[in-house]
């Protein structure tokens, strides 16, 4: 049953316990990582390209992918501002200019490059048997960089451990995305351990596509793409407008993404005080994303 997930995971570990000091080589393995990414995603699309009754999955990709984000959005948002009400942040509120307009530019053209891949399959006409195979090796390729880069964030087990509020955080949304992932599974009609994998994304849209893609096929990868990108691009409008009141909540919905692509807006609009709590609160959920989404799979 698990060997599956030790198969895939395995890259990941092995990453993970590879040290690197060296800037030049982390930012080697970033910007391969970056690249990567744009190719799987491409594959992803060209495998949408592949089905038979294409406009048929694309309104299902649709439809599964509004039941996921707005039931997991509702169970976070239940339950995140109890977190600040119990306990309150200090906020800082700044004036410096966000990249507010390039940071969801930035998000948007993963969906073009989706989309590239599939346009550009239908139409070419090629044979595009090769495509699983190849988005196989890519991922743990991937995976393993992945691993180095988790290793490699700067975090240390003991910052990780004395930020309680970032581990609560972290910890709120487990709590309320995977019920949120059992809800929509049932109103859906699909298989449980499913509907877990596809709450476990919490905001990484790349890796979530490419995970639940591999192991469901593309309908779902692509449902998963969108559900988190979706989350993401929700998140980079709700901080700036609530993080001052809601901390907890405007970093915790933020998800993964936290420590790194929402982290400048956090900053700019929280101040400094949150950038600690939002950094554990994305790492352990980075960390946890892959774990669990195999885990589900796996059963």
């Amino acid at each position: 049953m698990f060997s599956g997930m030790l198969y895939i995971f395995l890259p990941l570990v092995i990453g993970y316990l590879i040290p690197v000091n060296k800037a030049s080589v982390l930012e080697f393995i970033n910007t391969q990582t970056t690249r990567l990414i744009l190719v799987i995603l491409t594959l992803m699309g060209l495998s949408l390209a592949g089905l038979d009754n294409i406009s048929q999955n694309l309104s299902q990709i649709v439809t599964y992918t509004l039941v996921f984000f707005l039931v997991i959005s509702s169970c976070n948002l239940l339950v995140l501002p109890v977190l600040d009400k119990l306990l309150p942040t200090s906020t800082e509120h700044t004036h410096q200019q966000l990249p507010f307009r390039e940071m969801i530019l930035e998000s948007v053209k993963l969906i073009f490059v989706v989309a590239g891949g599939l346009l550009f399959g239908l139409v070419s006409g090629i044979d595009l048997s090769w495509v699983d195979q190849a988005s196989e090796v890519i991922l743990l390729i991937l995976l393993f960089l992945i691993g180095i880069q988790l290793r490699n964030s700067g975090m240390t087990l003991k910052q990780i451990l004395l930020n309680k509020k970032g581990i609560l955080i972290a910890l709120a949304v487990i709590a309320t995305s995977l019920p949120g992932g059992l809800l929509a599974a049932y109103f859906l009609d699909m298989p449980y351990n499913h509907g877990l994998a596809m709450a476990s994304g919490f905001g990484w849209y790349s890796l979530s596509g490419i995970l639940i893609g591999d192991s469901l096929g593309p309908v779902m990868g692509g449902v998963a793409f969108l559900n988190e990108l979706l989350r993401e691009l929700v998140a980079l409008s709700m901080i700036p407008l609530m993080i001052r009141r809601y901390p907890s909540t405007a970093i915790g919905y933020a998800g993964a993404t936290a420590m790194d692509f929402t982290l400048p807006v956090i900053q700019n609009c929280g101040g400094i005080r949150c950038v600690p709590i939002a950094i554990v609160s994305g790492f352990i959920l980075s960390l946890l994303v892959p774990v669990l989404m195999l885990f589900f799979l796996s059963l």
